[in-house]
């Protein structure tokens, strides 16, 4: 049996997260798995990038340097894992993403993570720039992980929303109605803004459990502010990203609220990261919610979450079989493996696609 490699970083820039796998029909079997988190210069220059204050120099030395710790990861990933003899088919490589800027004219979504270099270090075929195809054809190029959902973790007994909590939440929305199609789109912020306010005043990466935000109240007016933005209410197909969401759309609605304290400001942002997510679900009071990405960690954000979905059970996909930390990662070799097959990677009904069709760019060993 073939086995496949995903490799991930997300819009958190906190480092790569590397999986060894192989699919059996909709089973997947996890072989190894591997992180390496950034260093702090690279991450700090890929925040200024992604913010648009690098130089085409810049960025193409970034593009180098991160396919480099891209094809690390791989290694590291290979040298640590058991594939029991089966071949490496490809690598599936999301990249890194410095812009996602998906309506206007000039339309895009930019990954750096050269995967020539890649493909060149580890002497296995890998596939990149997987978005670049369903732009062309009129979609978003994002979300890509509800087809890799819909394939494993659709179930016949009940409807299920799988909810992804990285920098960005998404949700995937997987009817049990066999004639009814999946969909699913950005909601908005998770830990994009509760990570980068954290960063900024107090210095560390991230929250850990939400101990910080625990300290503070949510600030109903400052909330009101935020859930004004008109992205909330905008229908889907809709993808979003730091572009949008980032230190300085914070910043600039905080100074309209000049007495609320930094603790109050990230308890705010985790309740934003709540209730966007749960308004724009699919009311079914047969759902069940199955959540993944680094936001399961934070245990404030998951209770705030099962509180504000209650009677409706939240799981995370450890239920289904796949670890949360490790979902998006093998979404991205089943990708890499759908486009070695010549099958659609993307849902239509979630891009906006034109219709199906086959992503990402083959860089062969």
């Amino acid at each position: 049996m073939d086995s496949w490699i995903g490799l991930m970083s997300g819009t958190s820039m906190d480092g790569i997260d590397a999986v060894l796998v192989s699919f059996q029909g909709n089973t997947v079997r996890i072989h190894g798995t591997h992180s390496i988190p950034y260093p702090e210069n690279l991450r700090h220059r890929l925040m200024l990038a992604s913010q648009n204050q690098a130089t085409p120099d810049e960025v193409g030395e970034l593009d180098t340097l991160t396919g480099l710790l891209f094809a690390d990861a791989a290694e590291a990933l290979i040298r640590n894992s058991s594939v029991d003899n089966s071949p490496i088919r490809a690598i599936g490589s999301h990249g890194q993403t410095l812009r996602h800027q998906p309506s206007g004219p000039g339309r895009f979504s930019l990954q750096i993570g050269n995967p020539a270099i890649i493909a060149e270090r580890t002497g296995i075929t890998t596939v990149g720039d997987f978005r670049s195809r369903d732009m062309a054809a009129g979609g978003q190029g994002a979300p890509l992980v509800p087809t890799f959902h819909q394939s494993f973790f659709g179930s016949e007994t009940e409807d299920r929303c799988i909810l992804n909590l990285g920098g960005i939440a998404n949700i995937t929305w997987i009817p049990s109605d066999p004639d009814s199609p999946a969909t699913g789109f950005d909601t908005g912020p998770a830990n994009a803004l509760m990570d980068a306010w954290c960063h900024d005043q107090t210095g560390r990466p991230y929250d850990e459990d939400g101990h910080w935000a625990q300290e503070g109240i949510v600030d109903q007016a400052l909330l009101t502010d935020m859930l004004s933005d008109a992205y909330f209410d905008r229908p889907a197909p809709k993808s979003t990203g730091k572009e949008k969401f980032n230190l300085e759309w914070v910043k600039t609605l905080v100074q309209r609220h000049e007495k609320t304290r930094p603790e109050d400001v990230q308890r705010t942002l985790l309740q934003l990261s709540v209730i966007t997510a749960v308004r724009q679900m699919p009311q079914s009071p047969a759902m069940t919610v199955y959540a993944c990405g680094g936001g399961t960690r934070n245990r404030l954000l998951m209770r705030e979450l099962s509180q504000a979905l209650s009677p409706i059970r939240v799981l995370d996909t450890t239920e289904l079989g796949l670890d949360p930390q490790w979902v998006e990662p093998t979404a991205f070799a089943w990708l890499a493996r759908q486009t070695i097959k010549r099958k659609p990677g993307n849902l239509a009904e979630v891009t906006g696609a034109k219709g199906p069709r086959i992503l990402g760019a083959i860089y062969p060993a």
